[in-house]
């Protein structure tokens, strides 16, 4: 729910906010099209041709791990469960790690093969292990993408080999990515900000991963997610850099070459870091407001954010007219407390999740004849 919100929040942004020009220091030359994102609040930093269609190559598995960590999340599917390969997954080209029909690898390695050195043959793998097959996983591939309202994508397969009428945009790459971070974070970086490991350890057949994204070595607080490359789709690249206290997403596609690639990224990841900081407005647990009600127990309890709430600023910025907006769930207080909504010189910033401090339960009858007999006496 949240992320749709979020989502609604971008629309709005694009509409109304300027991108950033090259008399601001950045200016992405090479690439066919780009965006940088700061993904909690999905605001726009840069933008160059963000709604083109373009072919994603590998790209493509950023929708295929958010379908996995979803499984994940959801219980069909397990890190330690074994999938069986199909002649199907073995017959991929491109990148791979070389699985055979009826060889069987863990779930883990699987996503671990995806996630850090692009192979082909785990991301089918993983598909039909989740959906059956191919065309099924495909369909909940853009299922999820009219989820995630992403206009301009197509999926034919889950690896980005290239096949007519397969393609996304850099803003829904965007999207995707900012989906994956902030829904699964804890499931998929582990993996994506490794530059090397192994699958099949401890056999004759022990495999190295190499991570394709350079910058998770070579750029300090880098931590994802994918590369991506075909002769038509160029080089692309969807990376993602954590520091001080601030995430950044930036989106390049179609470049001439890997090192353009890999320079235009780190030069808008920089930017993004150099040029904005955060600001505290509450700390997780901050108390917004304080209710009484003798219908539960305790009668007094807390309405309090559920997060840290940052505001990312660029430096030369001053914060004016900073408001909010609370909207309080009374029908429903116990499982859907509200939210609360934080607005700058007027337009929407973020919306953000309450929740009760206390451990509340629905009082009794004896529990408000308690109270409303306490009340009797002490007013007489």
């Amino acid at each position: 729910m949240k992320f749709k919100i979020l989502i609604i929040i971008l629309c709005l942004i694009v509409t109304f906010s300027v991108t950033v020009s090259a008399k601001e220091e950045l200016l992405v030359e090479d690439a066919k099209a780009a965006v940088l994102i700061e993904p909690e609040t999905m605001q726009v930093l840069y933008s160059k041709a963000p709604y083109e269609k373009l072919e994603p190559a590998s790209l493509t598995k950023i929708m295929t791990m958010i379908l996995v960590c979803e499984a994940i999340d959801e219980n069909i599917l397990a890190l330690d469960q074994m999938l069986t390969t199909s002649e199907y997954a073995q017959s991929m080209g491109g990148t791979n790690i070389y699985l055979e029909a009826g060889e069987k690898m863990s779930v883990e390695d699987l996503l671990k093969s995806v996630a850090i050195a692009s192979a082909n043959d785990a991301a089918v793998v993983l598909a039909e292990g989740i959906s059956g097959s191919v065309s099924n996983f495909v369909k909940k591939m853009n299922d999820k993408a009219k989820e995630l309202k992403l206009t301009n994508t197509s999926f034919k397969n889950p690896n980005g080999l290239p096949e007519s009428d397969h393609y996304t945009c850099a803003m829904d790459m965007a999207i995707m990515s900012a989906y994956l971070i902030n829904e699964y974070k804890d499931i998929i970086i582990p993996y994506t900000s490794r530059y090397e490991d192994y699958v099949r350890e401890d056999t004759t057949k022990r495999f190295w991963l190499v991570n394709r994204n350079k910058l998770v070595r070579f750029l300090d607080g880098v931590d994802g997610l994918k590369t991506g490359w075909t002769q038509n789709a160029g080089y692309c690249i969807s990376a993602t850099i954590n520091k001080n206290n601030m995430r950044f997403i930036a989106v390049v596609m179609k470049c001439s070459t890997p090192s353009n690639r890999l320079k235009e990224a780190t030069q808008m990841l920089n930017y993004a870091v150099n040029n904005y900081q955060t600001v505290e407005l509450y700390k997780a647990q901050d108390i917004i407001k304080t209710y009484e009600n003798i219908n539960f127990v305790p009668k007094k309890y807390h309405l309090v954010v559920k997060e840290n709430i940052y505001i990312i600023k660029k430096k030369s910025d001053t914060l004016t007219n900073i408001t909010v907006e609370e909207n309080i769930n009374y029908s429903n207080i116990l499982e859907n407390p509200g939210t609360i909504k934080v607005f700058i010189n007027g337009k929407l910033y973020n919306e953000y999740e309450l929740e009760v401090l206390e451990y509340l339960k629905k009082a009794s009858f004896f529990d408000i004849l308690k109270e409303v007999l306490l009340e009797i006496f002490l007013v007489s």
